[in-house]
């Protein structure tokens, strides 16, 4: 029997779009990250293993743009939720732009940039804040090298369970700036129940999953817009 679903819970599923608009650069679009290194040399386990001080420094700069970046609107909107609905956000971006905007309960399921963790064992973590470079050296307590706290292509993504319990329970469905071409992280969208509200912003999507309504455009401009309606009780028409 599935759990009930909770109308005053919403979850707001995040991708790289929304951190765009706050000036960092993407995986994929045309000028995206991809164009100017392969997956293959940067983002494997494969690849630590073989040129881990390029791996960092990759890494390295990606920390230093998101620290130097601001949360904008959307994330902000996001944010405003709180002030009536028990907000859950899942995200597949790296950044912290979401908390550094004040949400409360962020479940990052690809990652996190500003920590560090042991290439060893994944429990221990260690804060990489302000921008901080990881070096050739650093380690962890028990003596191995430190690595990015980042899901590899080839690993398994984190905290699935966490965030498809949250799913299968909430009464509304927020998704933005993803093209849901990442699995597994983007199927986990079908775990949402028929009859709670699902809306999806992006300006470009591989295929609208059953049930969502698709707004296309800027995050900035959408999500206040849609975040306005329901903090005013309405349903997005």
């Amino acid at each position: 029997m599935k759990p009930e679903i909770d109308s005053n819970k919403i979850v707001v599923f995040t991708g790289a779009g929304i951190s765009a608009e706050s000036g960092l650069q993407t995986f994929r679009d045309s000028n995206g990250l991809w164009n100017d290194f392969r997956v293959e040399d940067v983002a494997t386990p494969e690849a630590w293993a073989s040129n881990p001080e390029l791996v960092l420094q990759f890494y390295n700069d990606r920390r230093k743009q998101a620290f130097d970046a601001a949360p904008n609107a959307a994330h902000d909107a996001v944010t405003r939720l709180e002030e009536k609905y028990e907000v859950i956000v899942i995200t597949q971006n790296v950044d912290d732009l979401h908390e550094r905007s004040g949400s409360t309960n962020v479940i990052h399921v690809h990652g996190q940039l500003k920590y560090a963790r042991s290439s060893n064992n994944d429990s221990l973590l260690y804060l990489y804040d302000e921008g901080k470079p990881i070096q050739v050296g650093d380690v962890c307590d028990e003596g191995s090298q430190l690595r990015p706290h980042i899901v590899w292509f080839g690993e398994n993504i984190q905290n699935y369970e966490l965030a498809r319990k949250h799913l299968v329970t909430a009464g509304r469905v927020l998704v933005v700036g993803t093209s849901l071409s990442v699995y597994p992280a983007a199927g986990i969208l079908k775990k949402a129940r028929f009859n709670a509200e699902k809306i999806i912003i992006t300006r470009q999507i591989d295929k609208k999953p059953s049930g969502y309504k698709l707004l296309r455009g800027s995050a900035t401009t959408l999500v206040p817009s849609v975040i306005g309606d329901w903090l005013n009780g309405k349903k997005v028409i």
